[in-house]
């Protein structure tokens, strides 16, 4: 200690000179090296999910002085949600933001936030998801070689097919509709009558174009986005599942960061959901438009049949919280409960 004290009253006495020899200038530009980042996604080029990545990329360029390059992949050139978060877990590609139901193989909690009618509006599933319930899930997934950075909107996933409109349950009956490749979307449809099937996103588009499939499920971004309204004539806004993606970087390219560059990634990821949420939302409002302008019927539940829908998922939810894990499950509604008393305590209206 006295030998510190010694060299460090030279130093005050050699001047500020002497100081900055001592303890030289931190250069947090030092610690970010030129890297070129690979992102996959399954959805084109236009979709808000691809502006919001452009987004943070533009971010990080800027904050990392061109240092630090995110390239887009979109439209499944890297593969499917489940073959590039393994890809992920490989180190073979550095980022992608799947389907959160994409993530149940590592971490059965996942699959709790596709319950069908779970959430009312997308406030509440901010809530949720950016407070420790979500926070809890993505902490999982290091030990997969996987890490999340944020959590993103897909939206209310709804009902198109190119046989009859939904106005009822029982107008399912018999209906091939795709889903994701999960067994509790299949189950969720069984329970309607329809007859599911497995299809990976990037194929959807040609198997409604050569009706291998009545229909399908997603948000109505994603439908409009897509095209979908060139093969399907009816749209009900069934708004089933609240779907959510997980903003995902691979645990090899993070353990390669500095500091300084994984402070930017957070802080460019946090910026851009707030985008990506904002712009989904008003692009959704839209698509609803736009679909019906291109000559899909469009239709909403009636309030009477929306209490129909939920009473068929009773059995699905209950064979599910089994599957998923109570304890999860548990989490979950514990966290509803909490964004319900905010909202009360706010004088939000319900």
């Amino acid at each position: 200690m006295k030998i510190v004290k010694t060299a460090l009253a030279v130093a005050l006495g050699c001047g500020i000179g002497a100081v900055a020899t001592l303890f030289p200038a931190y250069d947090a530009n030092a610690q970010i090296k030129d890297r070129e980042l690979r992102i996959g996604i399954g959805l084109g080029e236009d979709h808000p999910q691809s502006l919001a990545i452009k987004q943070m990329a533009d971010i990080v360029q800027r904050e990392t002085k061109g240092k630090i390059k995110i390239t887009l992949y979109a439209g499944g050139k890297l593969g499917n949600d489940k073959t590039m978060a393994a890809d992920l877990q490989k180190g073979t590609l550095d980022m992608t933001a799947p389907d959160s139901s994409t993530l149940v193989d590592f971490n059965k909690g996942f699959g709790i936030i596709n319950f069908p009618y779970l959430f009312d509006r997308e406030e509440d599933a901010d809530s949720v998801l950016d407070g420790p319930f979500g926070t809890k899930l993505l902490d999982t997934l290091p030990e997969h070689g996987i890490v999340g950075l944020a959590w993103w909107e897909n939206g209310f996933r709804n009902t198109t097919n190119n046989v009859r409109p939904i106005t009822t349950a029982s107008d399912f009956q018999g209906l091939k509709i795709r889903v994701i490749p999960n067994p509790l979307f299949k189950d969720i449809f069984v329970a309607l009558g329809a007859e599911p099937v497995e299809i990976p996103f990037p194929q959807v588009y040609d198997a409604l174009k050569d009706q291998k499939v009545d229909g399908q499920e997603n948000p109505v971004i994603t439908i409009h986005s897509s095209r979908f309204y060139e093969a399907q004539k009816y749209l009900t806004l069934t708004r089933h599942i609240y779907s959510a993606w997980p903003l995902l970087i691979s645990k090899k390219t993070w353990d390669s960061f500095s500091d300084e560059e994984r402070k930017i990634m957070r802080d460019a990821a946090r910026e851009a959901t707030l985008f990506e949420r904002r712009t989904i939302r008003d692009s959704s409002r839209r698509a609803i438009a736009e679909l019906q302008r291109q000559g899909m019927k469009v239709n909403e539940l009636r309030s009477s049949e929306q209490v129909q829908f939920r009473r068929f998922m009773r059995p699905v939810i209950k064979k599910y919280t089994t599957v998923f894990g109570e304890q999860w499950a548990s989490e979950f509604y514990m966290a509803g409960v909490q964004m319900e008393a905010q909202r009360i305590k706010k004088g939000a209206p319900n």
